[in-house]
Formats: C-alpha cells, structure tokens, sequence
C-alpha cells in the first residue's frame, strides 16, 4: 500500500522490533505514519533513521492525521509573483528583476524568473546573460517540462538566482492558448520557493489566466492619468477574478520626473482603494548605469535609497514585514477626469 498508519502501544525496543518485521512485507515507496505513547526524543530519531515517514505521539485528532499525512504526501509548492506594467515603458520588468535579486541576496532563498516577452523581453540585457535555450523550448514542448528539463533551461545568473530567459527575436510569432504557460509554472514552482513571473503589458487569454493564478500580483505605474486609469481597470477586474485573495500590490515608479504634471501619491492611490507598496523616485542615472551594464541596483549603489525600498518590496511580498501606510487627504475628483475622458 502507499500508506501504512499504526498504532502501537510497545515500548520502544519492542516497537523497533516489530517495525523490523513489518518492513519484511512492505513495498519500499510505502509510508509508514506510526501513532505510538512514548514521548521519547532518541525513539524519534531512531524510527527516522529507519525509515518511518513520521512518529506522532497520542492522543490525535482527526486533523493531525490528515496534516501529518498531507505533509508526506503534497508537494511543497512554491510561492509565484507576477509583476505586469499599467503600460508599457513603466518600468515593471526592472522592478520585477530587482526584487528577484533582491529576494535571492537578503533571504538566500533560490529564486527563479520567468521572462514571460518572448518577443520584447529585457531579463537576459539586464541579468547580462545569453543562454542558447530558455523559455521558448519549453512553451513550444510543454510534454517535455519536467524538473531535470528545467533546470537544462535555466541560466545561473546569481547564487540563488536563475533566469528563464525569452529569445527577444521576432523569427516567429508568439501567439500561445490560455493554458499555455500553465505545464512551465506549475514545475518551477516545485523547483524554488519563490518564482517572479515578468508578464508583458498584454491582454491575452495567457496573461490574464497567469494574473489570476499568481499568489501575488505587483501592478506597477507611473503617475500620469492614462496609468490611473488602466491601473484602475486592472485592480477592479482581478479582485472580481480573485475574489478570495488579497488586491494586487502597486508600485509607483519614476515620480518626480522634473516639469512633468504628475499626480500625487495618495491622490493616485485613493480611486482605487489600495495603498502603495513602494513610490519609487525618477533616477536616470542609477537605473541607466545599471541597464547599460547588465547590473542590478544593488550591485551598482548598495546605499542608494531606491535600493532599500527594493528590499521593502522584497520583504513584503515574502511575507516579512507589512506595507508602511500614511494617512493623507485625496482630491477626490479623478474618477471624475476619468469618466469624462471617455465620454
């Protein structure tokens, strides 16, 4: 049988004795889950070492043994983040490789990203990597993606860091079906515990079935009007998608671009009723010397400012600390400017 759960009240050697036996009979992949009454450290150990799935010490519940038997038997899978721009040129690829970076540096925690533009994608220039395979191989073959295949996909770009990189060619056209990334996600999840997914700033039946099975979704803009209004529309439509999990997460970026009309923060945040994660300063200088040398904002100034809110992004998205939130005043009225827009 694939499972063998007993209870045994023997003492200790006696238990390993009859165990012993009991193993003359049983397949080699069986899990065995044993219900004793001694409380016995060195027992543990010993049961262990010999094989027994787990030792659980009476009296037991119901919901102990269906925990103790889910934990033998689930696979652990790891958590997903998908990072997607209110519009294009917004910045959402760079966030999104930085947190990776960030994530695999602080925690030591490996960290796989999915470079999802095949056509457009940045991940490869920014990790400065060129792997001859990546993503595409297994979008193209998803009877192949198993673990032992990924991992011949994946290009080391840190210590816990790993890119699924896209080609960025346009040598053929990538139009894909809903579930197409499905096979691909699923088994990088069960490869690393953490997988930031860079999802294009599209509409497809593929990206939005990505949004809505993601543990997380990271929503990143800049603060003009055409992002509050499509940013607007993308938090409304997933919390109707995802009823049960929390909002997206919104990061603004490149604030402060001088000259530039810009909407404020909390004015930006108030319509859609979600408080930001992180507002991110425009720095030229910082993110230019990065992109153009294939570096992260870490490697390039570890002191800088931005770099420290990367971190905080990175620490509450893994769950280590919480948003930091500010009480302001909003205007109130850009729904209004919205509404009016599209008449």
């Amino acid at each position: 049988p694939n499972l063998i759960l007993l209870e045994s009240r023997s003492e200790p050697k006696q238990l390993l004795e009859q165990l012993a036996q009991l193993s003359e009979y049983c397949d080699p992949s069986s899990k065995v889950v044993v219900i004793g009454h001694y409380n016995d450290v060195g027992l543990y150990r010993e049961l262990i070492r010999s094989g027994i799935s787990e030792y659980v010490i009476a009296p037991v519940s119901m919901t102990d043994i269906v925990s103790v038997v889910s934990s033998i038997f689930v696979e652990p899978i790891g958590r997903s983040i998908a990072f997607i721009g209110a519009k294009g040129g917004v910045g959402s690829s760079t966030i999104a490789h930085n947190v990776a970076w960030a994530m695999s540096s602080l925690f030591k925690s490996e960290v796989v990203v999915a470079d999802l533009d095949l056509a457009f994608g940045t991940a490869n220039i920014n990790f400065d990597q060129d792997p001859a395979q990546g993503i595409a191989e297994a979008v193209f073959s998803p009877e192949r993606v198993d673990e032992v295949y990924l991992d011949r996909l994946l290009a080391q770009c840190a210590e816990h860091l790993s890119l699924l990189a896209a080609p960025s060619t346009l040598e053929r056209v990538y139009d894909f079906d809903s579930d197409a990334f499905s096979q691909l996600i699923d088994t990088a999840q069960r490869s690393a515990p953490l997988l930031v997914l860079d999802v294009p700033h599209v509409w497809t039946g593929w990206a939005k079935s990505i949004l809505i099975k993601a543990d997380e979704v990271v929503i990143t803009a800049t603060p003009e009007l055409a992002n509050l209004r499509n940013t607007k529309n993308m938090v409304d439509m997933l919390k109707r998608l995802r009823p049960n999990d929390p909002p997206p997460r919104l990061v603004i970026n490149q604030a402060g671009v001088p000259k530039r009309p810009e909407i404020g923060p909390s004015d930006f945040a108030e319509p859609l009723g979600i408080t930001p994660m992180a507002v991110i300063q425009f720095e030229p200088l910082l993110f230019g010397n990065a992109a153009n040398n294939g570096r992260m904002l870490g490697e390039m100034d570890a002191k800088s400012p931005i770099v420290g809110i990367i971190d905080e992004i990175a620490h509450v998205l893994t769950g280590r600390s919480e948003i930091k939130t500010k009480k302001k005043a909003g205007l109130g009225s850009l729904l209004g400017k919205l509404s009016r827009n599209k008449k």
